[in-house]
């Protein structure tokens, strides 16, 4: 059975050795780097097992990288909290979007006049959301998202992807990514919220898709994680005008 390894981090060598990353399934921690070789030194090491090789890594690397906290207790927040969060931040807001489907979109009459064909009116321009995402800008404040999209995209994310128009209206910066290249990246599952690099606001949904809670991570190490798969994201990813014109070419 395939590992399903997770990197956390690595050392600050330049060729990217020694480096850190866990098992999601069994909570065992691999880490690699330059072996020990010298066999004077090997000779003092204590129950050095057959087919084991020892590793040289720097203190740094497992204090910043290591896990942390077996039970780390997991900070929910309600509803109202998070909403509050969207004007608590400072200088940024991102999320990762990586779902097939968002069972809220589907009970609005936008999303019912997407599927019937009609053209969708976006300019929701009195709405709560709409203002806060205005005032946000006019704060300087940056919100940024990246969709991963399937091929073919679903219907949910087709609908998101028109979507983008009234998101960009108000302020967002919306970006794009295929699920075959977030693959590739090893991108995560999760989607979540990035507040100021400091902090995470990860969604948790049910099995029919509704967000049924907010759960906030903090821990450093955590946190790093998090940017580094929006700096890869946003790195890979389309303005979503080019990625629906890529889709119209296609078809």
């Amino acid at each position: 059975m395939v590992r399903r390894l997770r990197f956390n981090g690595m050392g600050s060598g330049e060729d990217g050795c020694p480096s850190v990353h866990e098992d999601l399934d069994s909570g065992e921690v691999i880490v690699h780097g330059p072996p020990l070789t010298d066999p004077e030194d090997i000779a003092r090491l204590r129950h050095l097992g057959e087919g084991e090789v020892p590793i040289v890594v720097p203190r740094e690397l497992l204090v910043d990288w290591g896990p942390k906290d077996m039970t780390r207790k997991a900070k929910t927040i309600d509803m109202d909290a998070f909403g509050r969060l969207f004007t608590q931040f400072e200088h940024t807001a991102w999320r990762l979007e990586t779902r097939r489907r968002y069972a809220s979109d589907e009970t609005t009459d936008t999303y019912a006049q997407f599927l019937r064909g009609e053209p969708v009116d976006w300019n929701e321009r009195d709405s709560e959301w709409c203002a806060n995402r205005r005032e946000q800008a006019a704060l300087g404040k940056r919100v940024e998202r990246v969709r991963i999209v399937d091929d073919p995209p679903t219907a949910g994310q087709l609908y998101l992807l028109d979507n983008a128009r009234r998101n960009s209206a108000v302020g967002e910066r919306i970006m794009n990514l295929p699920r075959a290249e977030a693959d590739r990246l090893s991108l995560p599952s999760e989607d979540f919220w990035l507040f100021d690099s400091r902090m995470v606001a990860l969604l948790v949904f049910d099995d029919a898709d509704d967000l049924v809670g907010v759960e906030l991570i903090t821990e450093p190490s955590e946190v790093v994680r998090y940017a580094m798969v929006r700096d890869a994201a946003m790195h890979h990813a389309v303005p979503y005008e080019e990625f629906a014109a890529g889709l119209v070419v296609k078809e």
